[in-house]
């Protein structure tokens, strides 16, 4: 299936809660969201797979879950498993903050997850208090070990920049990379929802990585629908990818929808236009052609650069 702008949409991006068990100042506000969604607002496991299969129907062929945080979704494996089976899909993945990984690490393998994306924004205990307001970055180191020890690789970390943060930790995340067939991938942080003011107060370009380790070198190839631009120290094992979607669009070569927890589909990450999948679905319509009608709106691209900043907080989209 593709856009209007030839693009081929093969990747569908589900965010499966609102919820998350953190509250990082970047994603919501300490208090948490304002209009908590009921439980019938909230997508049922048995929607969101009908729609992931009608997905599948159209052509898409790698599905990622998200949150808030997956791992907090009761039922989550066993939605993994029906996904993992369906024609056509041959690759799904989750992104998490790998709080509950440990717990939940080889069940999802068995299930048919490849693999994890985890998000961590320091290595520091008291700094990953201080962005997750209440976390616990012992959980997440086990979480990774966990992962790598059940086989959901490779694994790839990924680091929102924050200037005055974590800006003084891109070293000690470069050199991940050196020893370890690892992916560390910096992504610039974004002005969505509720924190977006802080977003701009705290913005570093990722521009900053590579003036700082001007050795990387990039590497060529890869998957051209790829968000990130990846580098690689010599002879490091690993890869540093950079995300930038403020100073660098990549809006071209976009291959993405996302389906957000209450139902609506998301043409595009930085922009409010939704299209209400859940209600079509609960009135018996017909899913397969809104999908359809979703592909062909997407935009040419976003206006972020421009200052505009969509309402919805990351937690409720899934990034």
């Amino acid at each position: 299936m593709k856009d209007k702008f030839g693009r081929s949409i093969e990747y569908l991006r589900v965010s499966v809660t609102d919820r998350c068990n953190l509250r990082c100042r970047y994603c919501m506000p300490e208090e948490g969201i304002k209009d908590k969604k009921t439980h019938s607002d909230i997508m049922t496991l048995e929607e969101i797979y009908e729609v992931v299969k009608a997905c599948a129907d159209l052509g898409v062929n790698k599905v990622r879950i998200t949150g808030g945080e997956p791992l907090t979704r009761y039922g989550i494996t066993s939605l993994i498993e029906k996904i993992s089976r369906l024609e056509g899909i041959k690759d799904i993945a989750m992104t998490t903050n790998a709080v509950l990984l440990k717990k939940y690490a080889k069940g999802l393998k068995e299930a048919g997850l490849k693999r994890v994306n985890i998000s961590l924004d320091t290595m520091k205990a008291e700094k990953y208090k201080e962005i997750t307001r209440f976390g616990s970055i012992g959980e997440v180191f086990a979480g990774m070990e966990e992962a790598r020890k059940v086989g959901l690789l490779p694994l790839k970390i990924n680091v929102v920049l924050i200037g005055g943060f974590n800006d003084d930790e891109i070293g000690d995340f470069v050199e991940l990379t050196r020893n370890e067939d690892i992916q560390v991938r910096f992504i610039e942080l974004m002005p969505i929802g509720q924190a977006a003011d802080w977003a701009r107060d705290n913005f570093v370009p990722n521009t900053t990585v590579l003036e700082r380790f001007p050795e990387l070198q990039p590497v060529e190839g890869g998957d051209k629908s790829s968000p990130a631009e990846y580098y690689r120290l010599p002879g490091g094992m690993g890869k540093v990818g950079l995300i930038n979607p403020i100073s660098h669009k990549f809006c071209s070569s976009c291959n993405r929808l996302r389906l957000t927890a209450d139902g609506k589909i998301k043409p595009c990450l930085h922009s409010n236009q939704e299209i209400d999948v859940l209600q079509t679905l609960r009135k018996g319509q017909n899913v397969k052609e809104l999908i359809e009608s979703a592909i062909w709106q997407k935009p040419s691209e976003h206006h972020l650069d421009d200052g505009e900043a969509i309402d919805r907080d990351m937690m409720r989209i899934g990034g």
